[in-house]
This record gives C-alpha cells, sequence and structure tokens, in this order.
C-alpha cells in the first residue's frame, strides 16, 4: 500500500494516540466569513454554500477535468483514482492553493495553514456507487483534529445525482466506532457507520458549479449512488492547522499556503509543471 493511500490501515491510525475531538473556532474578526458562518460551522460543523469561481472559470475547471479524466482512464484508472492530484498535476496545485478558498479555511483554522490533499470523487451518470456515512479523521493520521475539507462542485450537484449529504452536529460526538463496509454497499471507501441519522439532521450540500462547502473532519457525511443520468463531480481539497502533526510520512504532500510552519514537519512541495 502506498504511503500516500487515502484508506489507510486502522491499526496503523490507532498507533498514533490522535487527539480526536472537535476544537471550537475562537475567531472574533474574521477577514472572510461572517461571525454567523462560523458559528454555524462549530455548532453544525459545516459552511455552504460558499462562492468561489465563476461560471467561465468553472467551465475551463471543468474542460480541464474531462481531459484529465478521459487521460487517466486510458490508463487503468476510474473516476475515482485521482488522488493526491496537486502533487501530479499544475492546475490541480493552482486550485488547491486559490486565495480565495485558503482564505476562507484561514478564518477557520487560524494564519499557519497548511493544505495537504486533493481528491476527485466523480459520480457518473447512473453510477451504482456509494460513500457511506464517515468521517474524514478516520482516514487521516492526522493530530489534533484541526482539519477540514473543502468541497469544490465541478458539476452542479443536488439530490438528483446525489450530491454530499451531512449529519449536522454529528462532529460533537467525537470520533466514532465504524465497521468495514460490506461489498454489497458498492461503498467508494470501506467504512461505514450505522444509525448515523442518531447524531443529528440530515442535510443536503446542494452546491452550484463553481461553488464550495466546508466541513470538519469530525462531520458525519457521505452520499448516496447517482442513479440520474446527470455526472456529479466534486473535487475535495484538505487542508489543516501547521499546529497539526501527520504520521506515515503524510506530511510530504503538505503545501504551506498560509503563514508559514514554524516547526518544519509539513513540506512545502513547489508547483508541478506537469498538466496531464
Amino acid at each position: 500500500m502506498s504511503k500516500f493511500s487515502i484508506i489507510p490501515d486502522g491499526k496503523d491510525l490507532q498507533s498514533l494516540g490522535r487527539d480526536l475531538k472537535f476544537y471550537p473556532v475562537e475567531n472574533d474578526s474574521p477577514k472572510t466569513l461572517s461571525k454567523e458562518q462560523i458559528a454555524h460551522y462549530n455548532t453544525q460543523g459545516y459552511i455552504a454554500p460558499l462562492d468561489v469561481f465563476s461560471k467561465d472559470q468553472i467551465e475551463s475547471i471543468r474542460k480541464y477535468f474531462d481531459e484529465l479524466l478521459e487521460k487517466v482512464v486510458a490508463e487503468g484508472g476510474n473516476s475515482y483514482s485521482i488522488s493526491s492530484a496537486h502533487l501530479k498535476y499544475g492546475p490541480v496545485y493552482d486550485i488547491l492553493t486559490e486565495p480565495r478558498i485558503v482564505a476562507y479555511v484561514s478564518d477557520l483554522l487560524g494564519q499557519d495553514v497548511i493544505a495537504w490533499g486533493s481528491h476527485f470523487f466523480c459520480k457518473m451518470p447512473h453510477d451504482g456507487k456509494t460513500v457511506a456515512w464517515h468521517q474524514d479523521a478516520s482516514y487521516w493520521p492526522l493530530s489534533p483534529s484541526k482539519a477540514a475539507t473543502v468541497w469544490l462542485a465541478v458539476d452542479d450537484a443536488d439530490q438528483e445525482n446525489a450530491c454530499m449529504k451531512f449529519v449536522a452536529g454529528s462532529h460533537h460526538f467525537g470520533h466514532m466506532t465504524y465497521r468495514e463496509s460490506d461489498s454489497a454497499e458498492h461503498n467508494v471507501l470501506n467504512q461505514s457507520i450505522d444509525n448515523a441519522e442518531q447524531y443529528g439532521q440530515v442535510v443536503y450540500d446542494v452546491l452550484k458549479a463553481g461553488q464550495v462547502s466546508i466541513h470538519s473532519d469530525l462531520l458525519l457525511h457521505g452520499s448516496e449512488a447517482n442513479l440520474s443520468p446527470r455526472r456529479r463531480c466534486g473535487l475535495t481539497l484538505r487542508y489543516c492547522s501547521a499546529s497539526v502533526r501527520a504520521g506515515m510520512q503524510w506530511n510530504e504532500k503538505g503545501i504551506h499556503v498560509r503563514g508559514s510552519d514554524s516547526t518544519g514537519h509539513w513540506s512545502n512541495n513547489p508547483r508541478p509543471e506537469r498538466v496531464f
């Protein structure tokens, strides 16, 4: 298994002795988000929708992804296999370091921010795969739990084409016990949390192409199978405070997108020249 796998072994994660509790944002003077949005993140675990890219800009990103996906599939990959893309492709690095996105994240994670992950989750038309209820923190060898995911809608995402869904407020319950997914679930990942609805109200993350949502690494989320004739592509962008420690050499995936890392724990990868 690659040291940069998105699904590290559960025993490896347990051995890290991680601090997995939610740390509320303390920011009385946000520069981009409103105080109400920060309060919503603290209580509900997410913010959505947030505008980032214009219609022309997201059309350009979509065209790029279409060409990238075509090449990846021709090489034996699929619509879910484009992971750690910022380490390979310059245009994805540009999205991960986009100042408008970093500004949102910095209001939540502080003035020293690391970007470390980028993964396309593209549900093709009539795609029968689900993403079971899970917490991002279960997959990430990071501690403490001061990390967040930005989900960029490359296509319009709604209930018809299986947009993401959250269990609002579930991040307050800490790290949850999960089971290994059964093959009959057709889960894109490999973990499932049962009876997730007991932890809060289910809300759907409806986004227009070019918009983003942000959610805590402890928030329960997932998505249903896309049974529609429309594609639903999203790009997940991962960030954490520079004070977070990474196991399994995941710190080597880092980019310093705001402030600095005084400890030198996180790498600061340069923009790759490769386009495809």
